[in-house]
């Protein structure tokens, strides 16, 4: 009687894990997809850190170039509430926003 016990249990509990695995078929366009999917995924190697367009020299030149121009934009606004517009301010900040720019993109890579 033991066995025939456990029998019926194995049994039932088997019944209950089956249909549960093939309930829902996968559709084929979805099993395709999924498959160029891991192709994909085979396809491409990790990014290399090595291959920037830009190398870590330059992105340090520009930086200390951002430095430089942010430094001198203070003076340049004091003489300017003064009436004094310097020329060349408003190239400083334009030349700012472009370097800022650039190094948040090639960092953001």
């Amino acid at each position: 009687m033991k066995l025939t016990r456990s029998t019926v249990v194995v049994v039932f509990l088997f019944g209950l894990i089956c249909p549960a695995q093939s309930s829902k078929p996968v559709p084929a366009g979805m099993r395709h997809a999924q498959q160029l999917e891991q192709q994909n995924e085979r396809g491409f190697p990790p990014p290399d850190p090595s291959r920037r367009s830009v190398s870590i020299a330059e992105l340090n030149t520009e930086a200390d170039q951002l430095a430089q121009l942010a430094a001198s934009v203070p003076k340049s606004v004091q003489n300017a509430g003064k009436g004094v517009l310097e020329k060349d301010l408003l190239e400083k900040l334009k030349r700012i926003e472009k370097l800022s720019k650039h190094l948040r993109n090639e960092l953001d890579r």
